[in-house]
């Protein structure tokens, strides 16, 4: 079959020209892959949006960053995603060089968006439970003024390969578009180079500034105060593991992308393999699918709507302990924690 004319283009294409990176059954074995993480994406992040509008309770400022992150990831898997499956079950990208540059733009906007987000709600949950500012409520327009910014963020910084500088690219197989980051010329590595310190590294820095200040007020409060019977200390614990998972999950997700793309930007003589460069692609995208288990459904205020909306109106005994020690950082704000 021949190829489309943007996959022979493709700088990253190794095989012969007319030959496809992989054989039909891999194409197909990617799309079910893809289409196992899309489907539970769309619908569990879709879920979050409805019974956030159809709840007030749940339209609090604290969870304004968490609603934002699943609109983003919700982008993410509509266009990215949806995307994927298709040109995967195709065997190649068909949409031509201006669908490649839409896709890339899209997806890349909400990716970082949904990235930034993460970094938000670190950011929020330190600043509610240590008050690094003295007793400052956080309100509405503190929240609504973090994901102006979360978006601004991301367009600033996926906006400049529309212009020139750097470009959106097949990626991987083949079959999707990113940001350039295999082609060696100055201009493209310099954005690439950029794009990983803005777009990964100073979020990623962010988040384990605020977590660990977060872990660090904790433990002086649970060393100076003993509340019933130690909630303090228990509620330390259960955040540490909430941190610990959200940590995981975001190097799980974007270390890989992030690592191959400078590595590559580093060893441009290096031959990446076009299967090798759409496994980190695709860790970075199933990240759509467990944001929600792991922000949201893991949240009792969450779970109590959530739950009940996904399985039409069954629901199960909100207060099981397993997933008590994975809950939010709403525990130790309840139990009303400051620093010493």
């Amino acid at each position: 079959m021949q190829l489309p004319e943007l996959l022979q283009n493709a700088s990253f294409y190794t095989g012969p020209q007319n030959e496809p990176p992989l054989s039909r059954a891999g194409f197909i074995v990617l799309s079910i892959i893809m289409a196992f993480f899309t489907i539970p994406a769309i619908v569990l992040n879709a879920t979050v949006i409805i019974v956030s509008l159809m709840n007030k309770q749940l339209r609090q400022p604290l969870n304004y960053a968490l609603v934002n992150m699943a609109v983003a990831d919700l982008g993410t898997a509509m266009t990215g995603g949806v995307l994927s499956v298709i040109n995967n079950a195709q065997g190649y990208f068909s949409l031509g060089r201006t669908g490649c540059v839409m896709e890339g733009f899209a997806v890349s906007l909400c990716g970082i968006t949904s990235l930034c987000s993460v970094a938000l709600i670190a950011i929020e949950r330190m600043f509610v439970v240590c008050k690094p500012l003295g007793p400052i409520t956080f309100q509405k327009r503190h929240a609504v003024g973090g994901i102006v910014l979360s978006w601004l963020w991301s367009f600033t910084w996926n906006l400049p390969p529309l212009f020139g500088w750097g470009r959106y690219e097949l990626e991987g197989v083949g079959t999707s578009c990113a940001p350039d980051w295999h082609n060696t010329d100055r201009n493209n590595v310099s954005y690439i180079i950029a794009y990983f310190a803005v777009c990964f590294a100073f979020p990623f820095t962010l988040i384990l500034i605020s977590y660990a200040k977060l872990l660090w007020t904790l433990h002086q409060v649970s060393k100076m105060t003993c509340v019933e019977g130690g909630a303090v200390a228990k509620g330390e614990m259960k955040v540490a593991c909430m941190v610990i998972l959200m940590v995981l999950s975001f190097l799980i997700s974007w270390l890989p992308y992030a690592g191959l793309a400078m590595f590559v930007v580093c060893r441009p003589e290096a031959k990446i393999h076009p299967l090798v460069g759409t496994v980190p692609v695709y860790l970075a995208k199933s990240s759509t699918a467990y944001n929600p288990i792991i922000y949201i459904l893991l949240n009792k205020q969450f779970r109590k709507y959530a739950v009940p909306f996904l399985l039409c109106g069954k629901s199960f005994d909100d207060e099981d302990e397993a997933s008590e020690a994975v809950t939010t950082v709403e525990t130790i704000t309840t139990n009303k924690v400051a620093p010493s």
